[in-house]
């Protein structure tokens, strides 16, 4: 495992008193599971949000038990996360990645695709700024995992956006998120029906 590697946070959960689990994705590792100390503690309460950019130094424990990873912020974007709409999209596509990819398979143009994601997210003024990245990065990842099509064209309005999402959902339920995974889709369902408020 590369001692060092840019990531992106998909997701934490509480490990012991203090400690946290995260899920990270790396363009050269791919989707990494590790163990952070302290990751539940004040000062890392602003590094511990879904979407933030880090740089993430791994050590690697031994008995091939998941590595310890210190994190320090690159970019966050923690502050997308009190505004209703952005943050349902960065939650749905971080929940996403995190459930479907196989760990330590380096995914280098699902990083990038997810990178430049939320980049748009944060700087777009509204939700049509952003969903056309949203249905090509979902169309990316059904790509990458083996379920292949390409990539929609634009949509001519608002309404042809949502029936494009609408396609995508029932793909991505009935191949990636089938089983146990099934609870990952109620995340999608709150984006989609947010969307469609605006039309």
């Amino acid at each position: 495992m590369t001692p060092h590697a840019p990531a992106i946070l998909l997701g934490s959960r509480p490990q012991g008193e203090t400690g946290a689990m995260v899920r990270l994705l790396t363009a050269g590792q791919g989707l990494v599971a590790a163990y952070v100390a302290g990751g539940r503690g004040r000062q890392m309460r602003a590094v511990m949000v879904p979407g933030n950019r880090v740089a993430a130094e791994f050590t690697t424990r031994p008995g091939g038990q998941l590595p310890f990873a210190r994190l320090e912020l690159e970019q966050s974007r923690a502050a997308l996360m009190t505004e209703p709409l952005p943050a349902a999209a960065i939650g749905w596509a971080c929940a996403l990645t995190a459930a479907t990819l196989p760990e330590r398979q380096p995914y280098p143009a699902l990083h990038a695709a997810l990178d430049a994601l939320l980049e748009a997210i944060a700087i777009a003024p509204s939700a049509r700024g952003w969903v056309s990245g949203l249905i090509g990065y979902e169309t990316l990842l059904l790509s990458e995992l083996g379920y292949g099509g390409e990539a929609p064209p634009p949509a001519a309005d608002w309404p042809q956006t949502l029936a494009m999402l609408g396609i995508l959902e029932r793909r991505l339920a009935h191949y990636l998120l089938a089983g146990d995974r099934r609870d990952v889709m109620g995340a999608r369902k709150r984006l989609t029906e947010r969307l469609a408020r605006m039309a």
